[in-house]
């Protein structure tokens, strides 16, 4: 077969394939979802959340992330931030409400992106993808925890340390966890069980936590935090019902779900807004 016939089937069968599918951008919205399988972002045309001034409870760790999620908007340094602690008192809802005030005080400022957490081993790919575009992006990953045997830690570690590259200065990482350490009690001993040296094995496991610039707990809250998110919430919505009544419907609503925080007081206004008929 000649050259000039091995040249034009080559030719044919660039026009058969398709074209290479275009480098992630981050226009056209202001957060997206990771799919690393398409290589792509997805925009999310209306993010769920709520507004910061309803998050009742967590007025230090607010202050915290606001200030931090502020700063990177404006162009200035900023910590990577992990959230961990307590179920339900608005961890994720503070990383999302913090986005979107950043958005509000500096418009198109910050894309969210969120990274779900069995993907978290392409991160270092999506990293890649990000840098040196002009605009700031805030990496999520919500509810981040690894197990026994889960390697994916060492992409997270190798981020956080910056690696060879460096972390890209227009990229911020935010996690959000209800262990402090991110392993499993199982993960971390059996590294001391089979390691020479376990306590540096240890560490090595533990110190992953240490590695985020910003670590901001979320413990569960008492009963007059609890009505104050209850308040907050009712006020916003312009709830019919008297404060006493409210409050005790609240109580009952809290045992029957076997406690108090952020996430069951805003299950309870739903409740009591359909009760009530009143539109979300």
């Amino acid at each position: 077969m000649d050259t000039e016939l091995l040249t034009r089937i080559a030719a044919a069968l660039e026009r058969l394939a398709p074209p290479p599918a275009p480098p992630p951008s981050l226009e056209g919205a202001d957060a997206f979802v990771w799919h690393p399988a398409r290589n792509q972002l997805s925009p999310v045309p209306k993010v769920s959340r709520v507004d910061i001034v309803l998050l009742q409870g967590v007025a230090r760790q607010k202050e915290i992330i606001l200030e931090n999620t502020l700063r990177f908007a404006r162009g200035l340094p900023a910590n990577n931030a992990m959230l961990w602690g307590a179920r339900g008192m608005g961890k994720s809802s503070l990383v999302k409400a913090a986005h979107a005030e950043a958005n509000r005080l500096h418009p198109g400022s910050l894309a969210l992106i969120e990274i779900h957490r069995e993907d978290i081993r392409t991160l270092p790919d999506l990293l890649g993808h990000l840098r040196g575009q002009e605009r700031r992006a805030l990496v999520f990953c919500d509810d981040l925890s690894f197990e026994k045997e889960d390697a994916d830690y060492k992409a997270l570690k190798s981020v956080l340390d910056g690696g060879i590259e460096g972390r890209p200065a227009n990229v911020l990482f935010y996690a959000t966890s209800n262990r402090r350490h991110l392993m499993s009690r199982d993960m971390i001993e059996n590294e001391r069980s089979t390691a020479i040296h376990s306590g540096e094995a240890v560490e090595e496991k533990v110190s992953l936590s240490d590695r985020f610039g910003l670590w901001v707990g979320f413990h569960n809250c008492d009963q007059d935090t609890f009505f104050a998110m209850i308040d907050g919430y009712a006020g916003a919505m312009n709830l019919p019902i008297g404060q006493e009544e409210l409050h005790a419907a609240a109580v009952e609503w809290s045992v029957t779900r076997g406690g108090r925080s952020g996430r069951v007081a805003w299950q309870f206004i739903q409740e009591m807004a359909g009760r009530l008929g009143v539109k979300g």
